[in-house]
């Protein structure tokens, strides 16, 4: 039982810290960072406002929020957190984005997210994970298929990018899923 539920073979996952702030601020100026995070209007946002996130997000009982570092040079990559807990129901929504597009393709977010499931799974005891994703980011959907979500819905022509609709898929993994999943890729 000596797992260290926060470290992986590249990545650990911290808590985000204030100093983190002017990176995580430098990352919203990239528009197509942005547009795959969510359908919300793409905006920059101030190291201030941030850091002020982040301080709101670490006195939470509903959130989670880490920080990805690389564990070879402590870099922060990006950012994976479980949100809007429900205790009650044992549920949370997932959400995760690496910032900088030099790290992506790198296999960092699939480490990250695994050790979020790991972490919402066995230490917060919880049931069941979701996200939603936009159809435009194929990336992103070929990750959480690989790690055993489900597509389980379609909020059909969502999101309005460049005068085209979109389409944005509910995506959920159970607990019982992910032990079978992670039993068979342990054996």
């Amino acid at each position: 039982m000596e797992q260290d539920v926060f470290r992986g073979k590249h990545v650990r996952l911290t808590i985000l810290r204030k100093d983190d702030a002017a990176t995580v601020a430098r990352w919203t100026e990239d528009g197509g960072y942005l547009r795959l995070q969510d359908t919300g209007v793409a905006r920059p946002e101030s190291e201030e406002s941030i850091a002020a996130d982040i301080e709101r997000d670490n006195e939470s009982t509903t959130t989670f929020a880490f920080a990805i570092r690389r564990i070879a040079d402590d870099a922060l990559l990006g950012t994976v957190g479980l949100f809007d807990v429900e205790w009650a129901n044992r549920t949370a929504w997932v959400g995760i984005g690496l910032g900088d597009r030099a790290d992506w393709n790198q296999g960092y977010g699939s480490e990250a997210m695994e050790l979020a499931a790991r972490y919402a799974f066995d230490e917060l005891n919880l049931h069941r994970l979701q996200l939603t994703v936009i159809d435009y980011n194929p990336r992103a959907i070929a990750m959480y298929e690989r790690l055993g979500f489900v597509r389980e819905g379609n909020y059909r022509e969502f999101g309005e990018r460049d005068g085209a609709r979109y389409d944005l898929f509910l995506y959920g993994l159970l607990r019982p899923e992910w032990r079978e999943r992670t039993r068979g890729a342990s054996s």
